[in-house]
């Protein structure tokens, strides 16, 4: 016999299997999930879910894909968080001090609550990186920020108003375009793509069966 437990998708009380995720237990309650499922393994950010426990005052997020369903859970998904996305050309601006205060000058409003940090699924010091932000420390800001999903559950909790990841995408950009040490190999290997010295090697690779690109995968040369 399966266990089950009650939840409240969007305030509608159904009886599921406790060893669902939340994104399962939709599916069994026969939501079709078209908006707010990506990966299903918990890294690209887009079934963000807010929840409470009957009778507990915190309001908790998660990913819908990472969480199992608990007895009483009121839930609601967040498919997509309104986030301030700043229009820019990464050539026409430098990693200075004065381009965040330019382009997101919400993150001077940061109180130190950390909330945003309570709430990333990926547990990421997301208030840490924003104070890196703030004083024009990029290569930080990129290293810290570097597994984010862009969910925007921080952003969700955030009382300023701050777009966290968009601001750590900034940071990453800007490392990559002018603070990071040039790839050389990178490099000379766009230049062999763009004059076609790679094409029987792409054609090759996309041809073998899956099971075998996952082991030239994980097996790849890695450059220290």
């Amino acid at each position: 016999m399966r266990e089950m437990v009650n939840v409240y998708i969007m305030g509608k009380k159904y009886t599921v299997p406790e060893e669902l995720t939340i994104m399962g237990a939709m599916e069994y309650a026969g939501y079709q999930l078209i908006r707010g499922s990506g990966c299903r393994n918990g890294f690209c950010g887009a079934c963000a879910t807010v929840y409470r426990i009957k009778g507990q005052t915190e309001l908790k997020a998660c990913l819908a894909c990472q969480k199992q369903v608990e007895n009483d859970m009121y839930l609601a998904t967040m498919p997509f968080f309104p986030l301030v996305k700043q229009q820019y050309e990464i050539k026409d601006i430098r990693p200075d001090e004065q381009i965040m205060m330019q382009l997101y000058p919400e993150i001077h409003k940061c109180i130190g609550c950390n909330a945003c940090t309570k709430g990333c699924p990926q547990e990421i010091n997301v208030m840490q990186y924003i104070a890196y932000a703030q004083r024009g420390e990029f290569e930080k800001c990129a290293e810290e920020s570097f597994d984010c999903v862009m969910c925007g559950i921080c952003s969700s909790r955030c009382p300023a108003g701050i777009s966290h990841p968009q601001v750590a995408l900034l940071a990453r950009r800007l490392t990559g375009k002018y603070l990071a040490p040039e790839s050389e190999h990178l490099t000379r290997r766009v230049e062999e793509i763009a004059e076609g010295k790679c094409k029987d090697m792409m054609e090759s690779i996309m041809n073998k069966p899956l099971e075998e690109i996952k082991e030239l995968y994980n097996n790849r040369e890695i450059e220290q």
